[in-house]
């Protein structure tokens, strides 16, 4: 089983907003998720696309590095969860001299890639008979 994790930080992408596009390509397999995000109108789609496809690549490089044979198609998202990041702040001028806060939210995405387990067939155990 060829498993690859593929990372990005500090997105400009509010946790929030990302977390609804993870949410479209859980447990889905890896090219079904490159079209569901390739058409999502959602702004964190594009690196979240990028981190799919990187993760492709990286389960690619593992395969080949191990000697095993990894079909693009087998690969399936395990896991995909966004992390809240660091928090930029501004501020807003308002009248009489207030000032607002303004924050700029960034966020953590990570994405695990593997293929399906293969059970493997065990020898079926014989049974002994108590004699009596």
């Amino acid at each position: 089983m060829v498993e690859s994790i593929a990372r990005v930080r500090h997105i400009r992408v509010t946790p929030q907003k990302a977390r609804r596009v993870v949410a479209l390509i859980k447990g889905k397999q890896a090219q079904e998720a490159l079209a569901i995000l390739k058409f999502a109108p959602q702004s964190a789609s594009e690196p979240i696309y990028k981190l799919v496809a990187s993760a492709m690549a990286n389960a690619q490089v593992k395969a080949d590095r191990d000697g095993e044979y990894l079909d693009e198609q087998d690969l399936y998202v395990k896991n995909a969860y966004v992390d809240e990041g660091t928090t930029l702040k501004r501020f807003q001028p308002r009248a009489q001299g207030r000032a607002f806060q303004i924050k700029k939210r960034t966020s953590h995405i990570t994405v695990v890639l593997a293929t399906p387990e293969v059970a493997e067939a065990a020898p079926a155990a014989e049974t002994k008979k108590a004699s009596k």
